[in-house]
């Protein structure tokens, strides 16, 4: 502008090229903080979306389907620790019939083994009473040779029950002492497993009520972040419109210089340089009233991220408080726990094993029974049919034999009771082998598969434990970046401080430039028209159409030629279509 009006108030802008650098010194700060202010705002809505991110992780981890089965197979793991006194107490009854069994196959042992002295006694006696006849000292010496193995394959029989019963015995002793233990700490270790099963479950269930109310607070700030970035507009709409005035003045420059402002005189160009001082200042301050309006706003909002980062920050310490040491104790408890049930499962293993051993020892020993039971058999019939040829024998040696004759009718009658004893043993040994088979843990029952769900539970809590223990480290290093973006974007975006200011001065300035009166000019309506067109279509936005009009109305179109109609059309329809976008 080389013809700026000089007024007493604005001694200090002598030319128009000081409004010029002053107004483009306030476009640069505009684009300049609203730049820099965009920038920050995209950087807190990328991390905000990586807090959006590692919540949905931790939800994730929170809702781990495998996490909440192996919170049930621990309370099933559970529920069978808490079986084992009942399951130990039904082997210490089974044990107890097992010795009764054994007992009663004792007795008929016993019965074996003296009717065994009798015949023995009776061997001897016939070797002695035919010792004087030829013939019956090598039969009195051999049915003698078959009582004693029969006596030794009893004997045996006796001591196989005798091992037996001394197993027996030591496992139900040790089963009672497991029994008694059992009773002891069994109820108390259950109870504590599941209460740390359900403790660490309303853990994950508070965590992820925190988590929910983290997340609707992130995503109400990522809400209000893409808010402030729609309102940054503001920032762009000012600049244009200081291009605007910028534009008005080098509008009105390029006039003075052609010949349409050559015709002007000198009172007739600083009518005009007046009126455009006015446009321009009103333009200028209800720009300024806008922006003060808009940026408060935004300011507003801005400064409400401060208090949404504390709740958000003090929920994300919530949640690392309750996973670090909470989360630490539920663990360590829980290990704890798991550690004094792992004692009990040791005891059980020995007490299965022992069981287990006395199960098969006994199923071992009724398979020798019963082929002892036909060994005894087999010598009963040989000292049978022994005897009964010696009867023969003695009937045709006459009184001679009688004395023998006596002698080995004893020995048939007491080999039978042999079999009586024998039949009783047989009939004994199903008895004893269901007893054996009721001793035996139940197979799928034992103390390994138990160990190995606690310990497989407790190795998924602790792996569910770490996953969340590591997302809520990732969580809360983005609050704590969130919270730092925040924090300069308050510093960064507080637009009023300075640049209200600058826009402030530019619109006093331009007011004062301007004066309090501005001068007619319908005068050269006719003759500005170019120009009054030319800084019209600078206009993006109603409001300063609207401004334009109430300075300097629309003058009328005299010139009939169609293509100053066309180039109005033309206008109207840049009008319409600018009206539409604003």
């Amino acid at each position: 502008m080389a013809h700026a009006l000089v007024s007493p108030n604005a001694a200090a802008y002598s030319s128009g090229r000081d409004i010029s650098r002053t107004l483009e010194s306030a476009r640069n700060q505009v684009e300049e903080r609203f730049l820099e202010g965009g920038t920050v705002l995209l950087s807190v809505m990328d991390v905000l979306n990586r807090l959006l991110n590692s919540l949905e992780s931790v939800t994730t981890a929170l809702d781990n389907k495998e996490a909440s089965d192996t919170t049930a197979d621990l309370r099933a793991t559970v529920e069978s620790l808490k079986a084992l006194p009942v399951t130990e107490e039904n082997r210490q009854q089974a044990l107890v019939s097992l010795a009764h069994t054994g007992r009663e196959l004792r007795k008929h042992v016993s019965d074996m083994q003296e009717t065994m002295r009798y015949l023995r006694t009776f061997a001897v006696t016939v070797k002695i009473t035919g010792a004087g006849l030829a013939e019956f000292a090598g039969f009195a010496q051999e049915i003698l040779e078959r009582i004693y193995s029969g006596t030794d394959e009893v004997n045996r029989f006796a001591t196989h029950l005798d091992s037996l019963d001394k197993e027996v015995k030591l496992a139900a002793s040790f089963g009672a002492s497991v029994s008694k233990g059992y009773a002891e700490t069994v109820p108390a270790v259950a109870a504590a497993l599941r209460d740390d099963a359900a403790k660490i479950a309303a853990h994950r269930k508070d965590l992820g009520v925190i988590a929910r109310e983290v997340g609707a607070i992130a995503r109400d700030v990522q809400s209000k972040v893409g808010s402030t970035l729609s309102a940054l507009q503001i920032g762009d709409i000012t600049r244009q419109r200081i291009e605007h005035v910028q534009a008005t003045f080098s509008s009105l420059d390029d006039f003075f210089a052609g010949e349409d402002g050559a015709r002007l005189d000198a009172g007739a160009r600083q009518r005009l340089q007046n009126v455009i001082h006015h446009l321009t200042a009103a333009q200028m301050r209800d720009m300024c009233a806008n922006f003060q309006r808009d940026s408060e706003n935004v300011v507003k909002t801005i400064a409400s991220f401060g208090h949404d980062m504390r709740e958000i920050l003090k929920l994300r310490d919530q949640m690392s408080g309750q996973s670090g040491e909470a989360g630490g104790n539920f663990m360590r408890a829980l290990e704890s726990s798991v550690s004094a049930a792992h004692e009990i499962v040791k005891q059980v293993d020995t007490a299965s094993r022992q069981a287990d051993q006395v199960s098969q020892s006994t199923i071992g020993t009724a398979a020798k029974l019963s082929e002892a039971i036909a060994n005894i058999r087999a010598v009963k019939t040989d000292i049978h049919y022994m005897a009964l040829n010696t009867n023969l024998r003695c009937s045709r040696l006459g009184e001679e034999g009688k004395s023998i004759n006596v002698v080995t009718a004893e020995l048939r009658i007491f080999a039978g009771k042999l079999d009586d004893s024998a039949d009783a043993i047989v009939n004994g040994l199903p008895a004893l082998e269901a007893a054996a088979g009721r001793v035996a843990p139940a197979a799928g029952a034992g103390a390994g598969n138990l160990g190995e769900s606690l310990t497989s539970a407790v190795g998924n809590i602790r792996s569910a434990a770490n996953v969340m223990e590591d997302e809520l480290k990732v969580l809360a290093e983005n609050g704590r970046e969130v919270a730092t973006k925040i924090s300069l974007l308050i510093g960064k975006l507080d637009f009023q401080h300075d640049l209200g200011e600058v826009l402030g001065r530019c619109a006093d300035l331009l007011e004062g430039i301007a004066g309090s009166d501005i001068e007619d000019i319908s005068d050269l309506a006719e003759t500005i028209a170019p120009l009054d067109r030319t800084i019209f279509k600078h206009y993006t936005m109603v409001q300063e159409r609207s401004i334009h009009r109430d300075i300097i109305p629309a003058a009328a179109d005299s010139a009939p030629a169609p293509a100053p109609t066309e180039t109005a059309k033309a206008e109207n329809d840049e009008d319409l279509f600018a009206d539409a976008l604003f």
